[in-house]
């Protein structure tokens, strides 16, 4: 009842608004008028403009810390998911009140965060139909574009209705350095919409109502708290970047290149400092190198360098170009950590950060300071288990459900969720465990020359020109990368094969990582990169990562024999029917092998026989023999 008043009241105050605007015209050019004389169009393009708003405004989330304060917030999807800003939530802890425009309170859980791009992801309880916005797509939006903002300012939302404010766009990819703070907002846009404390996290919009941006800072600290026209929003397309990431319910990181950018004398963006230790090192940049373009965009200033940066994760792989002594170049690079994972849990505590010369280990290898057990949303080197079950006994009892404390993460109950959809989708699509225990697959390099594949519970077996190489399936996979020059193609075919055969969970300890670009070189391409799911397993002595898409088919394997080597690298070309290719659900048609900056091999699979139980054959019958390679292999 309380949403339809408000709806009716700004439908007559709009009217009347309309109406006495057209009369102050009329008047100045010497004729009366009425409002019945406005023009359909014009009526309709108004009412129009209210709905959208109203819709937006029933999408919007008032967040209540308690007597910590609170903010603004949007929801994203029908299940709940919303998000807003670190620091709002950040006082909060675990669990915060949060009030929509249908009057009603609802209890939220904190999903995941990110600290440096000052975001993070709650859940709304209790419903599985909320409003939401969808995104735009933020690279289309130009200055000058109408926006509008709904929020809670000043938490003057009591009543849950959120405030509007619009204005238009005043600039896009804007640089807002930390200035004493981790928060950088990069890649931002800059907009005229009244942005007043309270706003932050809250949704900006456009004119059909789609979310282009959360809003954050606004330019305000020597001027009093009050909005002076200039605001700041983190760009839809960096949200949707560190989304999937988010809902793992991890503690997320931004990305550095491992190398520092400056302006030469003649104007060219030059890489000023570089570490040995870099994936881009290893690539093959160097000290001087002209940057050119970063994940597809062009690099023509320092600020422009770091407003792309800002709005990648650590962990992507992203194409590089760069040019030395005329001569253009062209690689692709895996984006680096800012922060180690202590660092970032001294961050959520608002802790200091960790003296210089004593930088702690990654959290996997147990540094110190590293976020240990039940230590809470990502606190690092968490409380005792005393303090974390009394912190737990205050937690409302929905929240208690889906709340769970676990080194490196923010949330890990979300975590499981996630891991156990990608595991839903590819047992839907690929190999049930009922199948037999032996694999083979066979077919022909791209050189033309045969090969055969077989994996096993007990080894892996590839005969090719060159000669038969075996891997001890029942042993640890990172003591024989084998094939040689392939770092570990049979073992990343192996454990695949676990995957599509026992699931991610009985795997080892898999946990899903997040979102990323099915083909990093895509970036810069019409429609941007496909995001598709990963998973991340430590198994038999080796670290691997799987992309699966949304139908279930496990797309491709980064397979590491030790943390300081190039990854075997294998990616997966679904078989497609209607060219023929008539290979079992889940195999691929094409199998290609990398290592590093080099293809090991192209495999086009002609063949494959999986065994049962009960007659030991395959879709294809009978599984292929052994045959008689060129070169000596059988």
């Amino acid at each position: 009842m309380q949403s339809m008043v408000t709806s009716l009241m700004v439908r007559r105050l709009t009217a009347r608004f309309f109406a006495w605007c057209l009369a102050g015209i009329a008047a100045i050019a010497g004729m009366p008028a009425q409002a019945s004389d406005v023009a359909p169009t014009v009526l309709d393009a108004q009412q129009q403009r209210i709905d959208i708003m109203q819709r937006a405004a029933s999408a919007a989330v008032a967040i209540f810390a308690g007597e910590a304060g609170g903010g603004s917030g949007v929801l994203i999807s029908s299940a709940g998911y919303a998000l807003t800003n670190f620091h709002v939530v950040q006082p909060a802890g675990v669990a915060m009140k949060c009030g929509l425009a249908d009057g009603r309170l609802y209890d939220a859980v904190l999903v995941g965060l990110d600290p440096t791009g000052d975001v993070a992801l709650v859940k709304l309880l209790g419903r599985d139909d909320f409003p939401f916005a969808e995104f735009a797509n933020s690279d289309d939006v130009e200055v000058g574009d109408f926006c509008f903002a709904a929020g809670n300012p000043f938490l003057l939302a009591t009543d849950f209705q959120p405030s509007i404010s619009a204005g238009i766009v005043s600039g896009t990819r804007r640089y807002q350095f930390p200035a004493g703070t981790i928060l950088e907002y990069a890649d931002c846009l800059q907009v005229d919409a009244a942005i007043n404390p309270g706003n932050s996290g809250g949704g900006l919009f456009d004119a059909q109502g789609r979310l282009i941006g959360v809003n954050g800072r606004a330019s305000f600290e020597k001027r009093g708290r009050v909005n002076v026209g200039v605001g700041y929003a983190i760009s839809a397309n960096q949200l949707r970047n560190f989304l999937g990431l988010l809902k793992g319910g991890r503690l997320v990181d931004h990305a550095t290149l491992g190398a520092t950018v400056a302006t030469s004398a003649d104007g060219r963006v030059v890489v000023s400092d570089i570490l040995e230790s870099s994936d881009a090192w290893k690539r093959g940049l160097r000290y001087d190198d002209e940057i050119v373009s970063l994940a597809g965009r062009s690099v023509r200033t320092v600020n422009a360098f770091k407003n792309i940066l800002g709005t990648l994760p650590a962990g992507w792989q992203v194409p590089l170009v760069y040019r030395r002594g005329g001569r253009r170049e062209e690689i692709v690079v895996r984006l680096s950590s800012v922060h180690t994972a202590a660092e970032l849990a001294n961050i959520v505590e608002g802790k200091p950060k960790i003296p210089a010369g004593q930088p702690p280990m990654p959290p996997e290898h147990g540094g110190p300071g590293a976020p240990k057990e039940g230590g809470g949303p990502g606190k690092g080197g968490g409380p005792k288990e005393p303090e974390e079950q009394q912190r737990r006994a205050q937690l409302p009892e929905d929240v208690k459900a889906v709340y769970e404390s676990r080194r490196g993460f923010t949330n890990y109950h979300f975590n499981t969720v996630e891991r156990d959809r990608v595991a839903r989708l590819i047992a839907a699509d690929g190999l049930a465990a009922p199948l037999g225990p032996r694999w083979v697959l066979a077919g022909r390099l791209a050189t033309g020359q045969a090969f055969r594949i077989e994996l096993s519970d007990t080894e892996g077996v590839i005969d090719l020109p060159t000669g038969t190489t075996r891997v001890d399936a029942t042993g640890e996979l990172d003591i024989n990368p084998s094939p040689p020059g392939s770092g570990g193609m049979l073992a990343a075919l192996l454990v695949w094969r676990r995957l599509l055969r026992e699931g991610p969970e009985p795997l080892g300890r898999t946990s899903y990582w997040g979102t990323a670009p099915l083909d990093p070189r895509s970036f810069g391409e019409a429609g941007e990169p496909r995001l598709v799911d990963m998973l991340e397993s430590s198994v038999a002595g080796v670290e691997a990562r799987f992309t699966v898409g949304n139908d279930g088919f496990v797309n491709g394997i980064e397979l590491w024999t030790a943390p300081d080597v190039d990854p075997c690298v294998v990616r997966f070309t679904a078989a497609e029917p209607d060219r023929g290719q008539n290979l079992p659900k889940g195999i691929p048609a094409v199998i290609e092998v990398r290592h590093g900056d080099e293809l090991f091999g192209e495999f086009q699979v002609e063949h494959a026989a999986l065994e049962t139980a009960a007659n030991e054959t395959g879709a294809d019958g009978p599984a292929p023999e052994p045959q008689a390679l060129p070169g000596g292999g059988t």
